[in-house]
């Protein structure tokens, strides 16, 4: 009887240690074990979308100069050729100069694009002219470039300058520009805006404004056009048949002797020397401001070479003609 309780006290223990050992491969399955990796999905590429390639910009359109109008003596050089004597209508490209001497002038016009005047004594080189630039380099004197309204797509046009990194630059406006050689360059807009640039600075110069370049300097502050331009002339008090004229005048004029381009310095001071005939000399000095402004001084400079004559003296002019008292 003891046996049979003995077993029946071990019944629900071996029940429950059965039932325990039951759940230990479920709660493994469920709370240690990893579930495996979903199987990857394969997923396919993306299909590049087909784009047009980008449009290839036209190259620019190669264009010439024309010389509508000259006036006076005026030359043309084809690249490092020899001057000779230019015709209304004839065509410069890139690499080609042409110059007014004294007296002349000429009218350049590219297409509907641009015009320039080029006023006396003044010689300018072609650099680049296509549909978008014109690039020219004045190599010394006096230009009015305007660059037409008309032409339709925007156009600009831009000036060099010889012994000067000096660049004027306007799109859709007229200016004149001036240049002695020597690195003095002056800028003054007629009409809409010009920009002037050199030394690393540039200057916006706006209508009836101008600006200075002197050697190694930058652009001077934009200033409104003077109402009034000087012009001071040293002439000889007794001319001989060498004579050597000085004078004064504002920087980044242009000085004329009897036609003949004179090149002042960065502070306007210049001279020239002349050969006198006998006789009167007439003579001329004119100046031109890049804003428009003219002034000039003349005068006739007598030359008189011829030597004094002798003068022959009568030995008897000191006798006293009264005879001596008796």
């Amino acid at each position: 009887m003891d046996a049979s309780r003995s077993r029946r006290r071990r019944a629900p223990f071996l029940v429950g240690l059965l039932a325990i050992l039951t759940a230990l491969p479920v709660g493994y399955f469920l709370f240690l074990h990893e579930a495996p990796a979903p199987a990857p999905v394969s997923v396919p590429a993306p299909v590049p979308e087909q784009r047009a390639p980008p449009p290839v910009p036209e190259p620019p359109r190669l264009m010439e100069l024309t010389l509508q109008e000259i006036r006076g003596t005026v030359e043309v050089r084809r690249g490092g050729g020899a001057w000779r004597g230019a015709s209304v209508g004839e065509a410069l490209r890139a690499s080609d100069a042409v110059r007014t001497l004294a007296g002349s002038y000429a009218v350049l016009i590219g297409g509907e694009a641009v015009e320039v005047r080029m006023e006396p004594g003044t010689e300018v080189t072609v650099a680049e002219l296509t549909d978008k630039l014109s690039r020219l380099l004045l190599d010394k004197g006096m230009t009015t470039a305007r660059v037409l309204a008309s032409s339709g797509s925007p156009h600009a046009l831009e000036m060099t300058a010889t012994g000067s990194d000096a660049v004027a630059r306007s799109q859709g406006g007229a200016f004149t520009v001036s240049n002695n050689g020597a690195g003095t360059v002056a800028l003054a807009t007629l009409e809409g805006e010009a920009t002037l640039s050199g030394q690393q600075r540039s200057v916006l110069v706006l209508a009836r404004q101008q600006s200075v370049v002197r050697p190694g300097q930058a652009p001077s502050a934009p200033t409104p056009i003077p109402t009034s331009l000087l012009l001071k002339v040293n002439w000889p008090d007794r001319p001989r048949r060498q004579v050597l004229i000085s004078g004064q005048t504002e920087p980044g004029t242009q000085v004329l002797a009897n036609g003949e381009g004179v090149l002042p310095d960065a502070q306007g001071r210049f001279s020239f020397p002349l050969t006198l005939k006998e006789g009167s000399n007439p003579v001329q000095v004119q100046v031109r401001s890049v804003g428009g402004l003219r002034q000039e001084e003349q005068r006739a400079l007598q030359v008189d070479t011829t030597p004094p004559k002798a003068v022959t003296v009568d030995p008897g002019l000191w006798n006293d003609p009264t005879p001596p008292p008796p």
